[in-house]
């Protein structure tokens, strides 16, 4: 499928290395991107086109456009590209509201156009492994999780400028690859709770070795988040993520059963090691060594699947209903922690099937 891709910034260049080299299916004609010199130095890179929005929107040639810009700009941008006809890929996460993503997914079923979004990381080794494992049973049925990851803001938001601007917190920029991967696991959401902070709402550069070193700067961003979820299964569990911690990130990501337990790795990433703990207290745990596809960094095999899904008329696992319900599951943390109470979801999304290369054929 002929795609056009739509953004040139620091994650531009995993998806455009991928989609032209990692997925057969997958054939990137052209770049766009705010200022046409950024276009340009992709498109030299990568042996494509440089062309403006309204170009891109108007060739023929182009089937699917990947939308890889700000997420304030995504709702917008997916609009265009559903009116011209194009099938339609974004970046997380897919709006900034749900009132806006349901738009855009109404749009797109009215077009008859195909709507995906991210994160696809979950379609990596280390989480299709977990889901393998949750549907032959091997930790009995699940009944509660927990989630504590931590990062650091000095660093991250000195490096990352986009992680100053409001929508790029704690939430929405990084607790949305744990809550897809646990829809993905676990089903749809049916209430959450939440408390959140933001310490450090002006913050002074402390690294010698960035611009920003010495100056203050606005970071307006919730940074600390703690909160309760609860599944429509029944399963319970907590999150965590302090972003005001230490420069090396730790991540715990467990799931337990009556059968046993299961630690997965970061959902940031697409390889990471899963550790099955059996209920056998004798037994010795066991680190999952992984016969599964995609275990480096593959940014765009959500792309790739979508293409397929097309191409299959069905269901794509990375189907924006997915990133919808994420989508209002954060709304709802904001919400319960601005308002001090239990808030319900009210979205659905469809269980999803494993993935495996077949799924890109």
């Amino acid at each position: 499928m002929n795609i056009g891709v739509v953004g040139a910034g620091a994650i531009s260049d995993i998806y455009l290395k991928n989609l032209t080299t990692l997925f057969p299916n997958t054939k990137v004609i052209s770049v766009c991107a705010n200022h046409i010199e950024s276009a340009q130095k992709k498109a030299e890179a990568y042996g494509l086109e440089a062309v403006t929005m309204e170009d891109m929107l108007a060739d023929p040639r182009i089937e699917l456009m990947v939308i890889l810009t700000p997420v304030g700009t995504h709702a917008d941008l997916i609009r265009q590209g559903l009116n011209a006809g194009k099938h339609v890929y974004s970046e997380k996460t897919l709006a900034e509201t749900s009132k806006e993503a349901n738009a855009i997914l109404k749009l797109a079923k009215q077009k008859g156009l195909y709507l995906g979004c991210a994160p696809d990381t979950f379609l990596g080794s280390s989480f299709q492994s977990a889901k393998r494992m949750l549907d032959e049973k091997k930790i009995g049925d699940v009944l509660s999780f927990s989630i504590s990851v931590n990062r650091n803001n000095d660093i991250l938001t000195a490096i990352f400028p986009f992680l100053r601007q409001p929508g790029a917190g704690a939430l929405r920029d990084y607790l949305v690859y744990f809550v897809t991967a646990l829809v993905y696991l676990l089903g749809p959401v049916a209430e959450v709770a939440a408390f959140s902070e933001t310490p450090f709402p002006v913050r002074v550069g402390k690294h010698p070795q960035f611009p920003n070193y010495g100056q203050e700067t606005e970071t307006p961003n919730e940074s600390i988040v703690s909160a309760i979820v609860k599944f429509k299964s029944g399963v319970t569990g907590t999150i965590h993520e302090n972003n005001e911690s230490n420069i090396k990130e730790l991540c715990r990501f467990t799931l337990y059963g009556t059968g046993g337990i299961l630690s997965l790795g970061n959902p940031n990433n697409f390889g990471d090691p899963v550790t099955l703990f059996p209920a056998d207290y004798q037994a010795e745990p066991e680190i999952l060594v992984s016969d599964l596809p995609f275990s480096e960094n593959s940014r765009g095999v959500g792309v790739a699947e979508l293409v397929s899904a097309i191409s299959q008329k069905r269901t794509a696992l990375t189907d924006a209903s997915l990133a919808r319900h994420v989508l209002e599951v954060l709304e709802g943390m904001e919400k319960s922690a601005a308002k001090r109470r239990f808030v319900k979801i009210t979205s659905d999304c469809p269980v999803m099937e494993q993935f495996s290369k077949e799924n890109l054929t």
